[in-house]
């Protein structure tokens, strides 16, 4: 769960237009021959994934073989006209288990789509497969391996297949970077799709928390979770998210979204950044001399393009993140409670502690990281520390946070790096972050958050 640049709600599109020069083409990737284009991504599969000829890069862990087909059918439907989407295995869709990467949910065929999956093939999207995560979404440990779990094994970043694809929306990334999809879902609670954008080389947004619906997804935090598009290029990442934002009745936080919902690649191609006040982090940037090269010609391109760069010092407060610790636990028990209890068929687990139970009984599931962050959690009971917690982690988050530093610095946006480079992959020791980045501040807050490619150092994307 990590992070990276910062957008305020109402500012999030135009940052996105803006950056389509640094980010990919400024119009929507039109698919002409949607069949031919669900055939290559198909052979990608194949080729890159499957094959023992090739990387197997362990991005996808099921696909359609009818994606072809249901291109051509669907070349004329909706806003994606028979684009194919790749879904994180944490999404319910109605072909495949959703298994969260577990095994403890090996068999978690429920035969339903997740609103957010409806939605996407109402408006003509094929749904290619579900990619490989980071298991229970990185929230089972804080030593994990991104992109590991028991169910898919270790996802391989496509760029250095002995580097990390950060995660936990690990094989989400690695399939778009290897052009296994047109676009991929993944999701978010801090850092889940913008990590492994940045580390695949691609386009990652997380949306304002409560624009897209979270029914039927494997649950962390009720505050902070939302899925959201990776992709190619930010004008595509503007039509996925108008495919599948909107309001849901058993998502309440989505009460709003249907009024707030537009299309958001209206405008992409005229936008301009002239005389646009951009708030530049310069101590979220870190230390990693090919990170500040990178990050200064961007910000070169920027004023270059016509914005107004203000430098602003800001030191994030601990206890935000202290405080934002107990919220995650304390609503993943009750989340995946709720979820596993609802869950149609005989499931193997139901609750946090069967999971627990279960993944005692299996060692193949703590080989390489324990439970910590599942055992810790399972033991809160404490609903008024709780809340004093998220009151105050959405507090310097967001109203002293983002919107403080929008508002005393008169500018329209937030940047920072997203990530320093991919470490080399270490199951026996987990992850190795570089600190960069300020995107557990959107993350927290609820805000939007898009990260965009500047380019690479020693060839691993920034």
């Amino acid at each position: 769960m990590r992070s990276a640049l910062l957008t305020a709600a109402a500012s999030s599109a135009l940052l996105a237009s803006a950056m389509l020069g640094l980010a990919g083409p400024a119009q929507s990737g039109a698919t002409p021959d949607p069949a031919a284009a669900a055939a290559q991504h198909l052979a990608a599969i194949i080729r890159l994934d499957d094959s023992t000829a090739g990387p197997r890069l362990n991005a996808v862990i099921a696909f359609n073989p009818r994606a072809l087909v249901e291109a051509r059918a669907k070349a004329q439907t909706g806003l994606l006209r028979g684009r194919t989407v790749l879904i994180k295995d944490n999404i319910e869709t109605r072909e495949w288990p959703t298994t969260a990467g577990s095994l403890a949910l090996a068999g978690n065929m429920t035969g339903r789509d997740a609103p957010l999956v409806a939605r996407l093939r109402a408006e003509g999207g094929v749904v290619l497969g579900k990619t490989n995560l980071s298991e229970w979404a990185n929230i089972r440990s804080n030593r994990s391996s991104s992109g590991w779990s028991a169910i898919g094994g270790q996802t391989k970043n496509p760029h250095a297949t002995d580097r990390s694809p950060c995660g936990s929306s690990s094989g989400s990334g690695a399939a778009v970077a290897a052009n296994m999809a047109w676009a991929a879902i993944g999701t978010e609670t801090d850092g889940s799709i913008t990590c492994p954008a940045s580390m695949n080389g691609i386009v990652g947004f997380k949306p304002t928390v409560g624009m897209v619906s979270r029914t039927h997804v494997v649950p962390i935090s009720a505050s902070q979770d939302t899925p959201g598009p990776m992709t190619h290029n930010v004008a595509d990442a503007a039509l996925l998210l108008s495919a599948i934002a909107g309001s849901d009745p058993a998502d309440r936080t989505t009460a709003e979204a249907d009024a707030r919902k537009t299309d958001f690649t209206k405008g992409l191609s005229t936008a301009s950044l002239k005389g646009v006040r951009i708030g530049v982090l310069r101590k979220q940037a870190g230390q990693h001399t090919g990170v500040n090269t990178l990050f200064a010609k961007a910000q070169a391109d920027l004023q270059a393009a016509g914005a107004v760069l203000v430098p602003i010092d800001y030191d994030p407060p601990g206890e935000m993140f202290r405080d934002e610790g107990l919220v995650l636990r304390f609503e993943l028990k009750e989340g995946l409670n709720a979820y596993l209890a609802g869950l149609p068929g005989q499931p193997k687990v139901r609750t946090l502690s069967d999971v627990i139970a279960f993944n005692k009984a299996h060692p193949e599931e703590l080989r390489w990281f324990g439970q910590e962050t599942f055992e810790a959690a399972d033991k809160l009971n404490d609903r008024p520390a709780y809340q004093t917690a998220r009151a105050n982690s959405l507090r310097l988050a967001g109203a002293e946070g983002i919107d403080r530093l929008l508002r005393e610095h008169s500018v329209m946006v937030l940047i920072a790096p997203t990530e320093g480079p991919t470490w080399p992959i270490n199951l026996v020791s987990g992850d190795h972050y570089i600190p960069v980045g300020a995107g557990s501040l959107a993350a927290i807050a609820g805000y939007p958050h898009l990260t965009v490619p500047m380019g690479a150092t020693e060839g691993l994307p920034i």
